[in-house]
Parts: C-alpha cells; structure tokens; sequence
C-alpha cells in the first residue's frame, strides 16, 4: 500500500512552486505589476471588474478621456489582464479571467485590513 498525501498538501506543479519560475516568467510577472502600478490603469482594471463595460463607460468612471483610457486598454489586453468582445462598433472590456479578479481583489481586502489595524 503506498503512503497517500495528506488532503491539505497542494500539489506540486508551476502554479504553486513559485521558486521554481524562469526568468522569462519572473520579468513577465514583474511587468504585470509594473502595469499595474500606474493608479489610473489600476482604475480601468477595476472597471472592468464590474463586468463588459464599454470603453466611454469606464472613461466617465474613471473621469479619463476615451484615448487614454483605450490606450491604457491595449496595454491591459496585451498582458492578457482584460479581454474585449466587439458589439457593432463598440468593444466593452472585462477582467480576463478569474485568477486576475482574485488577484485583484485579494490586494484591496489586505489595503483594507492594513488601514483598519492603525
């Protein structure tokens, strides 16, 4: 009979051992949070947490113009951190997939707590 793992051990593999990144994925990663270091695209990510949201919704929101928010946009896409989805001439913005929301949402929870503790 062979020794089974205990049920709360994670199982080996990329997504949990974090040591074990290339570089390639560190700089990657790294560049993410660059992206998302810049507070008004932070404010377009979070937007887009809302769900499909058309470009002028979230520059109203954001109080950005549309340019900027659409560039700001392409940027978020090509690090695969929203999706867009073409409705005639319209394309509306949502996080990419759950993972990022987490993320996301994970960050203002901690921001939360931290400021609640002083």
């Amino acid at each position: 009979m062979t020794p089974r793992k205990p049920a709360s051990a994670p199982p080996k593999g990329p997504s949990t051992d974090l040591a074990s990144l290339s570089q390639n994925d560190v700089t990657i990663l790294a560049e993410t949070f660059r992206l998302l270091g810049d507070p008004s695209r932070l404010k377009v990510m979070l937007c887009c947490m809302k769900g499909s949201t058309s470009v002028s919704d979230i520059a109203e929101a954001v109080e950005l113009s549309q340019s900027l928010v659409s560039h700001h946009l392409r940027l978020l896409r090509g690090a695969r951190l929203v999706k867009g989805a073409r409705q005639s001439k319209q394309i509306f913005y949502e996080v990419a997939d759950k993972h990022v929301s987490q993320v996301l949402l994970d960050m203002a929870i901690h921001i939360v707590e931290d400021n609640s503790d002083d």
